[in-house]
């Protein structure tokens, strides 16, 4: 009789439609905790960014502070300073005073690359796709790790396109803006850097993405002391071809710079080239190559040339996926060439099912230079590009 009672107490509990709500209510708001967990380890993939002000002009900025609580909290903080590089030897002489034009430019040229990364990211944001709710709760899962592989070079060398078809690999994740951890946030420490990385799960890899670092001369020794065993990517072109592309960038938001040509030459009637503007200094590869040869071995490098990032992107790609020890699965089927831009474009993107090609600030059309500068930069390049062949064993017909 009291088991009766009992079961009969129980079943009016239940059938009560006021404890129905409240149960129900109570495992909705399980659920929704839960959902907001994973979104929040989905979000905290993404650099925070922030907009300010540097020389009068809006940039944008990946930075962050460490807060009382130890804890990373991305916000705003001012702009480094830019690196100062390196001054390389040549056979030419270096002039103890640059011209006001050319001094001038140089000071701009941190804000140039600054409004490039602005610009990449938005055209990153506008394809993005919304996350569904089972790749919320995939990303909630997994840690941040530093990454196993950086993309250290060169400017205007292809950087983005490869990161961006890289992206596609299943097993490479990849922090869409440049950190510039090695060469302008250094001293926010390891764990900022950390902090930037998108969650990996076992057996993915992390990596980013910062052209400079390869004329930057203290990166080497910094990677380095993070990991000697972190592998190094560089993109490569012809220096010629990428010292007018990236004088292009520059025109593009600096419409009154001086010519090329005049930027070129310290001396236009003795035909002495200027190796103290960047646009020239970047190009000179095997200066570069010696420093980080210091601290990594050749076979931690991989070179990737970026003429052929264009006429056969897939070939690259499969070069690429072997060095970082993956599968083979970007294959000719992912690309398609875009007749408009002039380079091979993804028929789907990361974590969308349309095609995308890079942004406006990609394929932009060179200048017209003067057939002599251009003859005249050759011959300025040649040894160097002779001997890093020789250093790369490998020769990339630039001449």
């Amino acid at each position: 009789m009291e088991y009766s009672l009992v079961c009969h107490s129980l079943y009016a509990l239940w059938s009560s439609p006021v404890k129905k709500k409240l149960i129900l209510l109570s495992i909705m708001f399980l659920i929704w905790v839960y959902l907001l967990y994973s979104c929040v380890g989905y979000c905290s993939t993404m650099p925070s960014l922030v907009v300010d002000s540097y020389r009068g002009k809006e940039t944008l900025s990946v930075v962050g502070k460490r807060t009382e609580s130890g804890r990373t909290d991305l916000v705003s903080r001012l702009l480094a300073k830019p690196q100062p590089w390196e001054d390389i030897e040549s056979d030419y002489e270096e002039p103890s005073i640059r011209t006001a034009s050319s001094r001038d430019l140089l000071d701009n040229e941190l804000e140039m690359d600054r409004a490039e990364d602005w610009d990449e990211m938005q055209g990153e944001q506008q394809r993005a796709p919304e996350p569904s709710a089972m790749s919320s709760f995939s990303n909630g899962s997994g840690s941040k790790k530093l990454p196993q592989a950086i993309i250290i070079g060169v400017k205007k060398g292809g950087t983005r396109a490869l990161l961006e078809f890289l992206r596609v690999h299943p097993d490479i994740r990849a922090v869409g803006a440049e950190p510039h951890f090695f060469d302008r946030n250094y001293d926010n420490g390891l764990e900022w850097y950390r902090e930037l990385m998108p969650k990996t799960l076992e057996g993915q890899i992390t990596m980013e993405k910062t052209p400079s670092y390869f004329v930057t001369r203290e990166a080497p020794a910094r990677i380095s002391a993070m990991s000697r065993d972190t592998k190094l990517i560089v993109v490569v072109r012809d220096p010629v071809t990428r010292a007018i592309s990236d004088y292009t960038q520059t025109l593009s938001k600096k419409p009154d710079i001086p010519s090329f040509e005049s930027l070129t030459f310290k001396n236009r009637t003795t035909g002495l080239i200027d190796t103290s503007w960047s646009a020239i200094q970047i190009g000179i590869y095997a200066k570069h190559l010696d420093n980080w040869l210091q601290y990594f071995p050749m076979e931690q490098i991989l070179f990737v040339s970026g003429e052929r990032l264009i006429s056969d992107p897939a070939g690259e790609l499969g070069r690429v996926q072997d060095f970082l020890g993956l599968k083979r699965i970007i294959t000719d089927k992912h690309f398609y060439f875009n007749q408009t831009k002039g380079f091979p474009c993804l028929k789907k993107a990361e974590g969308s099912s349309k095609p995308h090609c890079l942004g406006k600030t990609k394929g932009r059309t060179h200048p017209n230079i003067d057939p002599e500068v251009v003859q005249r930069l050759r011959d300025f390049y040649r040894p160097f590009n002779m001997k890093f062949y020789q250093m790369t064993g490998h020769n990339f017909g630039w001449d």
